[in-house]
């Protein structure tokens, strides 16, 4: 089987690649390394059935010939962050949108068997139902959550016209090793471990009673894999999810160590909590991973954060003033 990972020097990407290694796949990354790290996939350097392509997906002369002979892509390359998509919108669609279309010309071109799109939660914006089902009201809050969704709406358009073989799944609060650990305020698991590391107060934002459905890695890739095996799953939309939401201060009591307070965000969700029925129902894929056993993970690979960012609350003040100037209306 050959199989094409987007994005696969990234955090999900690189731990999809291990999955397909393991699975006995001959596995091409395309990567612009924008977000993504080669050090996630230094373990693969000698392996012959792991290739490298430092490449534009949104330069669809440039990766149309890596499609050949390709049976599955899993299409995971994106932006993300809240903060950067709204100082740099043209930056984000040109990747996550114009990237997709260029993905899933080149996948209709080199006839493709199957496509996983990464799609994002995110496209629910402040959901009125909890847990949130695929059918909930889409009403994405920043340009990130835009531009997946309308990456997904090609996804499904060109399932429609072109009868390419795809399937959307909705990521909830994917955490796990190597997650990123870039220069940009973001992911709530990398900013908490940096800080553990250099002894310093948790950041929580507002009093901490938020949720989240935190999602460990492996099972987000497990959901990949099964649904791309799974015929059935084409032209669907589907939720993955740990099954469960889990508040901040739940988190830090699991992390232990001491608290910091900031504001609360505007556009942010009180919750978020997949309803996960239809993959469930449509696939042999469950999570498997308990958010305790998830964060013992973690903490027993925290030297990966050593270098990440320290956020404190003056620094993430400043990083987060567009959140609040265009988001607080």
């Amino acid at each position: 089987m050959n199989a094409i990972v987007t994005g696969g020097c990234g955090f999900i990407g690189s731990h999809l690649v291990d999955r397909l290694v393991e699975d006995g796949c001959n596995v091409t990354i395309i990567d612009n390394l924008s977000s993504g790290s080669l050090r996630n996939i230094e373990h693969h350097k000698n392996n012959s059935k792991v290739k490298f392509h430092n490449a534009d997906i949104a330069d669809n002369d440039a990766i149309l010939p890596i499609f050949k002979d390709t049976e599955m892509v899993f299409h995971l390359a994106a932006l993300a962050d809240i903060v950067p998509s709204i100082e740099h919108p043209m930056r984000y669609h040109h990747s996550n949108v114009n990237g997709t279309i260029s993905v899933l010309e080149a996948c209709r071109r080199h006839k493709v068997h199957r496509v996983i799109y990464a799609a994002s939660s995110s496209c629910y914006g402040i959901p009125a139902k909890y847990p949130t089902p695929e059918n909930e009201a889409i009403s994405p809050q920043y340009p990130y959550a835009l531009t997946k969704y309308l990456g997904e709406e090609y996804c499904m358009h060109w399932n429609k016209v072109y009868g390419l073989n795809v399937t959307s799944l909705r990521f909830f609060n994917v955490y796990g090793p190597r997650a990123r650990t870039s220069g940009t305020y973001g992911a709530v698991f990398g900013v908490f471990l940096a800080q553990k590391i250099n002894g310093r107060p948790y950041t929580v934002v507002g009093d901490g009673k938020q949720t989240r459905d935190f999602t460990y890695v492996t099972d987000i890739v497990n959901a990949c894999i099964t649904t791309a095996y799974n015929n059935d799953c084409a032209g669907e939309i589907m939720n993955v999810g740990s099954g469960n939401t889990y508040s901040i201060n739940r988190l830090v009591e699991l992390l232990g160590g001491t608290v910091t307070y900031i504001p609360k965000r505007p556009g942010e969700p009180d919750c978020t909590f997949a309803d996960t029925s239809k993959i469930l129902r449509k696939t042999a894929w469950k999570p498997k991973v308990t958010f305790e056993e998830g964060v013992k993970i973690m903490l027993a690979n925290m030297d990966y954060w050593r270098d990440a960012p320290l956020w404190e609350p003056g620094t993430i003040a400043k990083a987060t003033a567009d959140w609040f100037k265009y988001l607080g209306k």
